[in-house]
């Protein structure tokens, strides 16, 4: 797997975390600023036979924003990112950088882009410094400044004092945090991290998101693959989701919440001997209330407005003399938007 994007070389790969530090803000690692889209994806289609991989997905990121790109197994999305990188050409439709149009594997716009791939792509045998001086060569970094660059990448990761060890010695949060170094010591604008958290303990996890945060502040566009969804609601200002190829929403994580149907839940206990009264045809008729569905002593309901309909549902209760043992409130998630939209059917 590819780190390397801007020469077409592929270097291969093998397969208590320090907390990350503030990267220095020299040599270019600081904001450009939120503005126009820096990355443009347009109408990307890829078919391999009779297979459509991609079939018309398009979405734009901006200088100083994370981007989710969210789907189901087999939606799309690696595809997309190996487009938007240039190692898979695209059957039909663009890629442009900075107004910069992809073009072949000598394209130099490919420059400006860092990749985190899925799979590790370090070399086990060489030091941590040494696999960023690597990677740094390969894009045409050289002298001090790649040695500030390397220096500057371990310190955003939290690995400075381990520059000299093997990733072989690593945690696998450490070899995670270190290929994110990798992808950055040629100071790109665009990061494209491909679910970059597999497989690693929340603490390290935590680091990543640190890490991906400080680089957003400084004015880096980041697109994101992940299936986590709390990661996606942390982490991303708007969310691209696809599935069987195609964009199904793009938003920011509140507008697609306001999709929902119920943007909140309440969940209400009641007595045992309470459980014949309650009638959720009947509860479903109040104004405000999208769903109810009765269970052994609990009754859960779909609202629109948390505030505006759980005293009237309180009321309706006493007025029936139904005592309420307990009462939960619930927002609705990411992963309630991500099911309605692709549906609930295992993928392989």
């Amino acid at each position: 797997m590819a780190v390397s994007v801007g020469t077409g070389y592929d270097p291969g790969s093998k397969s208590s975390p320090a907390r990350p530090r503030p990267l220095a803000p020299a040599l270019g690692w600081v904001a450009r600023g939120r503005g126009t889209e820096l990355l443009i994806a347009t109408d990307l289609r890829k078919t391999y036979g009779a297979r459509t991989a991609v079939a018309g997905v398009s979405f734009s990121a901006a200088p100083g924003e994370i981007v989710g790109l969210l789907g189901p197994n087999g939606a799309g999305k690696s595809t997309t990112v190996a487009m938007i990188c240039g190692l898979v050409a695209p059957d039909s439709g663009q890629v442009t950088i900075g107004g910069e149009r992809i073009a072949g594997d000598a394209s130099a716009v490919k420059r400006r882009i860092g990749l985190v791939p899925q799979d590790l792509a370090l070399y086990e045998e060489l030091p941590a410094v040494a696999n960023l001086q690597l990677f740094g060569a390969l894009y045409g970094v050289a002298g001090s400044q790649l040695d500030n660059r390397c220096a500057q990448a371990l310190e955003l990761v939290g690995l400075a004092d381990r520059a000299a060890d093997k990733p072989k010695t690593f945690s696998g949060g450490m070899k995670r945090r270190l290929n994110l170094a990798c992808a950055l010591v040629h100071d790109p604008d665009l990061l494209l991290l491909d679910e970059p958290t597999t497989g690693v303990d929340p603490q390290s996890r935590n680091a990543i998101f640190d890490n991906l945060e400080a680089l957003r502040d400084r004015g880096k566009t980041l697109v994101y693959t992940t299936h986590y969804m709390e990661e996606a609601e942390r982490l991303c200002d708007r969310i691209v989701i696809v599935d069987h190829g195609t964009v199904v929403a793009t938003d920011s994580l509140a507008g697609l919440l306001a999709r929902l149907p119920a943007a909140a839940t309440l969940e209400i206990g009641v007595e045992e001997a309470a459980q014949g009264l309650v009638d959720c045809q009947a509860l479903e008729r109040l104004p405000g209330v999208q769903s109810a569905v009765c269970g052994a002593n609990v009754v859960t309901v779909g609202v629109t407005s948390l505030g505006a309909t759980a005293p009237e549902l309180l009321g309706w209760f006493a007025q029936r003399g139904i005592a309420v043992r307990h009462f939960r409130s619930g927002r609705g998630t990411l992963e309630d938007v991500f099911l309605a939209l692709t549906g609930r059917q295992l993928r392989d």
